[in-house]
């Protein structure tokens, strides 16, 4: 019978970062359980010490989560080698990590915790969540265009076709739609398959948690009803560290 509990979920569980992050982290060499270097699959038992880039890993009490907004050029990811890391960039005083990727080249609402469950069962994309974003492209909006998108798009290098969504233009170029997908760059690789280039995209809802007024570059904290509100959504979701 194994004991202990695997490293990328003990990290995730810490607020280093996500288990998928954790896998990278630890191939990268930047994990240490008793000062020998983990594996992927690595346990780590009552008392051992864990460290990430050499600092003692302390599992932190407070539950955190905050909604941010994030500029165009900031990366989602907790690397430090990455100049423009989301982390770095908020500079929140506990460590925390982002819920799920919004590309660099895109702005808009993101999360931010501590809580690995939280985020899988969030971004698990068989758990159904809805994420909303608005879209402006390169020319005029056309309805084959608007049915296409809505209807299932293939995309040939990810190996996938689309769910049918929700999509609403609300200007001559610019659209919302609705996923509960998250596949990389979706909606850009949804709209180049019909020859449109996206110029802004910009992500407004994670589930029941809305980006609003919130500044550009700023973040604030989910609490009180929209925090059980989540909560109760997330409820019969999926946990399993499946993306």
């Amino acid at each position: 019978m194994e004991t202990g509990k695997r490293i990328n979920k003990f990290l995730s569980e810490a607020g280093v970062c996500s288990r998928r992050e954790a896998d990278r982290q630890i191939q990268n060499g930047n994990v240490t359980i008793d000062g020998r270097r983990a594996e992927i699959g690595s346990r780590v038992l009552e008392g051992q010490e864990v460290c990430f880039l050499g600092q003692p890993v302390k599992k932190e009490e407070e539950k955190i989560l905050i909604a941010a907004h994030k500029p165009v050029g900031i990366v989602c990811t907790a690397e430090k080698r990455e100049k423009d890391n989301i982390v770095d960039f908020f500079r929140y005083p506990k460590r925390i990590y982002p819920v799920g990727r919004l590309d660099k080249d895109s702005s808009g609402l993101i999360l931010m915790t501590n809580q690995g469950e939280i985020v899988n069962k969030i971004m698990r994309a068989g758990n159904m969540h809805e994420r909303e974003y608005l879209v402006t492209v390169n020319k005029p909006l056309t309805e084959p265009f608007l049915r296409g998108i809505a209807g299932g798009v293939p995309l040939a290098e990810l190996g996938v076709m689309t769910r049918r969504c929700f999509v609403e233009q609300i200007g001559k170029r610019k659209f919302r739609i609705i996923l509960t997908q998250g596949f990389n760059r979706q909606i850009r690789r949804m709209c180049e398959y019909f020859n449109y280039r996206v110029e802004a995209l910009e992500r407004t809802r994670i589930m029941n948690i809305e980006l609003g007024d919130l500044a550009l570059g700023a973040y604030r904290p989910v609490e009180g009803r929209e925090y059980r509100k989540l909560l109760e959504l997330i409820a019969d979701s999926s946990s399993l560290p499946k993306f």
